[in-house]
């Protein structure tokens, strides 16, 4: 009977401890333009209506400068939104160089749901050739390879190094959040236009 009464404790003690164990930090995307900046804390206004986020004391403030693709080189950590074509070949949208500091984000490649048959791909270039229908760009990632190609008019972006002097009314802004238990957003990183030069949305 005793063994029965301590067996019937411990099972109540894990449902207990398994609904009281708080949810894990969910990881939010705003894109869209600040509204305001008051300290520490940033006020987003995006197409579904605006967020506070609260940035941490050591937050990464990075701007966003064109680039074209002479200045993609083998060793650059790259990420490219593209599209598979009725050819099979990947075709960029969007090509953004990463500084050193970002090596490694998101490394890897996986659907993107920016655009139907999106493929995103964070990668570390090897190599940057032409042909006929542009750039052809061959990275690889942890576990695999691939190449894509970049039209002449697809946006070549870098992120570069800033600080908060760029967080100002008005200015397009891409945070990816991490939504705490209370409902509170915080974030490590933003990405800030730069004279003119808007993040990718």
């Amino acid at each position: 009977m005793r063994s029965l009464l301590i067996v019937a404790a411990v099972i109540l003690f894990a449902a207990t401890g398994q609904a009281q164990t708080p949810p894990a930090e969910q990881r939010v995307r705003l894109a869209g333009t600040i509204d305001k900046v008051d300290g520490d804390t940033i006020t987003v206004a995006t197409k579904d209506g605006s967020s506070t986020v609260s940035l941490a004391a050591t937050a990464a403030i990075y701007g966003v400068e064109k680039r074209t693709l002479a200045d993609i080189k083998p060793g650059d950590f790259v990420a490219s939104g593209g599209v598979k074509g009725a050819d099979g070949k990947i075709h960029a949208v969007e090509v953004r160089i990463f500084p050193a500091a970002l090596r490694g984000t998101g490394e890897g490649q996986r659907p993107w749901p920016m655009k139907p048959e999106g493929i995103m791909t964070n990668a570390t270039v090897g190599t940057v050739t032409q042909s006929p229908e542009g750039g052809v760009i061959h990275v690889t990632y942890n576990g695999g390879e691939s190449e894509y190609i970049v039209g002449a008019d697809v946006p070549i972006l870098a992120y570069v190094v800033a600080d908060r002097g760029l967080l100002k009314p008005g200015a397009a802004v891409l945070i990816f959040a991490q939504k705490q238990p209370d409902g509170s957003l915080t974030t490590s990183r933003v990405t800030v236009e730069k004279d003119g030069v808007k993040p990718p949305m």
